[in-house]
C-alpha cells in the first residue's frame, strides 16, 4: 500500500489543513508540512527497496506495484507501479511540495486553509502521474491536477490571475482531450488485434501499429505532453501562468507541472510508439532546438522578474526535448538529469522572485536596481542559482544540458551547433537580471528585510542539492539507468535497418515483454 500512501497522505492533509484552517490559519502550514514529511518518509523506504532491487543483475527496473481490477469489462484497473525513473520524480515532487508551503507561509493570507488544500491536491495528483500504469488511470490524474491549479492561479494570483487560469485550462485540457482519444484509440487497436479490452501499459507494449495509424496516435500522446512541457509554438499559456501564479504555483508549475509532460514523452511515447518515434525523431529535435534559440531570446527582452524566469523554462525544457528524441542512452540520461536540475534551480529562481514580490510588490527591473547593498545574502543567493540556471560547471544544470548535448551530438551533429548557442544566451539573460535586479543605480525606498532563517534554510536546502547533483550525479544517473536503457533498446530497434539490428534479431515484442517485469495483483516486489 506505500504506492497508494504516497498519494492519498497529501490529499488527506490537505482536507485537514482546509478544516483546521478556519480556526488557525497556522495550523494549516504545520499539517501539510507533516503531511509531506511523512510522504518523504516512505520515499526513503522506497529508494531502500530500490537499492536492494537494483543489485539483482537480472531483475527488471520494476520494484514496487499495486494491481487492483477497477472496470474489468472494460480492461480498465488501478494500477500503479514505480521504478527509476518514477522514483526520482516523486522524491522530486515531495521535496517542492515542502518547499512550495514553506515559500507560501507568510505571502498566503487569506483563505489560507483552501490554499493549502488545493496545492497539497495539486501534489497528489502529480505522484499519480508518475506512478500510474493503467492509461485511463493516468488520464483521471492528468485532469485532476488541473483543476486544483486553476484555483491557485486564478483565486491568489496576481493582477491578470483569471485570464491566465483559463488560458493555462483551455491549453491543457486541449492537450489533455488529445490524449485520452490516442489513449482509446491504442485500446481499440490492441482489442481489433487480440481480442481483448486492456488500458493496462504493459499489455500495450508492442501493439502493431501501421505506419499512418501509429503516427497519428504517438501524436495525440505527443501534443498533449509538448503543450504540457511546454514546447514552442504550444508555449504561450506558460509566461502568463508563471507570472500571475503565486509563489508557490509557480513552483509547482516550473518544478513539476511541466516534467509531467517530459516524463510522460519518455514513459509512454517511446515505448507505445517506437517506428512512428523514429520517423518524427528529426523533427522533434529540431523544435527543441528552436525552442532553446527562441526562449533565450524571448528571456532576455522581458521587464518582469517573473516572466523572464518563466521564458528560460521554455530554453531549458527544449533541451529535453532534445534528449529525449535522440533516442541514445547518452541523452536520454541528460534528459532525466535536466528534468531534476530545472525543477531545483527554477523553483529557486521563483522562490527569489516572490520573495522580491513580497518585499517590494513589484516584478519590474525598472523599479529595482541596488537591491544587493539591501539584501546582500538575498543577492548571493540569487547569483548562485542565476548561475546554476546558466549551466555553470559544478552545478546539476551543467551535467543535463553536457550529456544531452552529446547524446544528441551522435546522431544530429548539426544540431548541436546551434543548440549550443542558447547555453552562450543564457549566459547573457542570466547575468542582465542579476544586474538589472541587484545591481545598478539604487534607487530611494524603505529599508528591505533580507533574507528570514525560514527562508535562507530553504535556498540553502535547494543550493546543497543542485551543487551535490553538480559533483556528484551518479545516484540520479544508476536510478534512471536500467528505465533509460529499457526505453533505448525498444527504440534502436525501431530505427535499426535489417540485418543491422544490435539486438540481434530480438522482435519489438520481445522487448516489450523485457519492459513488462510481472507484477503482483497486490502491491510487493515483482
Amino acid at each position: 500500500m506505500t504506492l497508494v500512501w504516497l498519494i492519498v497522505l497529501p490529499l488527506a492533509a490537505g482536507v485537514a489543513a482546509w478544516s483546521a484552517g478556519r480556526r488557525n490559519p497556522d495550523w494549516s502550514r504545520w499539517i501539510c508540512i507533516a503531511g509531506l514529511v511523512v510522504d518523504l518518509v516512505l520515499v526513503a523506504a522506497l529508494w531502500t527497496g530500490f537499492t536492494r532491487i537494483s543489485a539483482l543483475s537480472d531483475h527488471g527496473s520494476w520494484f514496487a506495484a499495486i494491481h487492483v481490477k477497477w472496470i474489468p469489462s472494460l480492461g480498465i484497473s488501478f494500477h500503479l507501479a514505480m521504478d527509476g525513473l518514477s522514483l526520482l520524480m516523486v522524491t522530486l515532487t515531495v521535496l517542492l511540495g515542502l518547499a512550495s508551503v514553506i515559500c507560501s507561509w507568510t505571502e498566503i493570507r487569506e483563505r489560507v486553509g483552501f490554499f493549502h488544500f488545493n496545492l497539497m491536491a495539486v501534489l497528489s495528483g502529480i505522484i499519480g502521474v508518475f506512478l500510474a500504469m493503467d492509461l485511463i488511470l493516468f488520464y483521471v490524474f492528468w485532469e485532476v491536477m488541473l483543476v486544483p491549479m486553476y484555483f491557485l492561479i486564478a483565486i491568489w494570483g496576481h493582477e491578470n490571475r483569471t485570464y491566465a487560469a483559463i488560458k493555462f485550462f483551455i491549453f491543457t485540457q486541449a492537450g489533455g482531450l488529445l490524449m485520452l482519444a490516442a489513449i482509446i484509440g491504442l485500446a481499440f487497436v490492441h482489442v481489433s488485434e487480440t481480442g481483448t479490452y486492456t488500458f493496462n501499459y504493459f499489455d500495450l507494449l508492442g501493439t502493431m501499429l501501421g505506419p499512418r495509424v501509429g503516427m497519428l496516435l504517438m501524436l495525440g500522446f505527443f501534443l498533449a505532453f509538448a503543450v504540457k512541457l511546454p514546447m514552442v509554438p504550444f508555449h504561450t499559456w506558460l509566461p502568463d501562468a508563471h507570472t500571475e501564479a503565486p509563489t508557490a504555483g509557480s513552483v509547482i508549475l516550473a518544478g513539476l507541472l511541466l516534467k509531467t509532460g517530459a516524463y510522460g514523452l519518455i514513459r509512454f511515447v517511446l515505448p507505445l510508439f517506437p517506428d512512428a518515434v523514429a520517423r518524427f525523431a528529426p523533427y522533434a529535435v529540431a523544435l527543441g532546438v528552436i525552442g532553446v534559440i527562441y526562449g533565450a531570446v524571448l528571456a532576455f527582452g522581458q521587464t518582469d522578474f517573473k516572466r523572464l524566469v518563466a521564458y528560460t523554462s521554455v530554453s531549458h525544457l527544449a533541451f529535453v526535448l532534445m534528449g529525449v528524441f535522440a533516442l541514445n542512452e547518452l541523452a536520454l540520461q541528460g534528459a532525466v538529469m535536466q528534468m531534476i536540475a530545472h525543477g531545483l534551480s527554477t523553483g529557486a529562481l521563483f522562490v527569489i522572485a516572490g520573495m522580491l514580490q513580497e518585499r517590494l510588490h513589484t516584478r519590474e527591473f525598472s523599479r529595482m536596481g541596488g537591491l544587493w547593498s539591501a539584501m546582500p545574502r538575498m543577492g548571493g543567493v540569487a547569483l548562485f542559482f542565476a548561475l546554476a540556471s546558466l549551466g555553470l560547471p559544478g552545478m546539476a544544470n551543467f551535467i543535463g544540458e553536457l550529456l544531452v548535448l552529446m547524446g544528441t551530438f551522435q546522431v544530429y551533429p548539426l544540431m548541436v551547433v546551434p543548440a549550443a548557442v542558447g547555453l552562450v544566451l543564457a549566459a547573457i539573460y542570466s547575468l542582465s537580471m542579476m544586474k538589472w535586479a541587484f545591481l545598478g543605480p539604487t534607487q530611494k525606498r524603505l529599508p528591505l528585510a533580507d533574507l528570514s532563517p525560514r527562508e535562507m534554510g530553504l535556498m540553502m536546502a535547494l543550493a546543497v542539492s543542485v551543487v551535490a547533483l553538480g559533483f556528484y550525479p551518479q545516484p540520479v544517473i544508476r536510478t534512471a539507468e536500467r528505465t533509460v536503457k529499457e526505453v533505448r533498446m525498444i527504440g534502436s530497434r525501431a530505427k535499426a535497418p535489417k540485418g543491422l539490428s544490435s539486438m540481434q534479431g530480438a522482435s519489438l515484442q520481445s522487448i516489450a515483454k523485457r519492459m513488462a517485469v510481472p507484477l503482483p495483483d497486490k502491491e510487493g516486489t515483482p
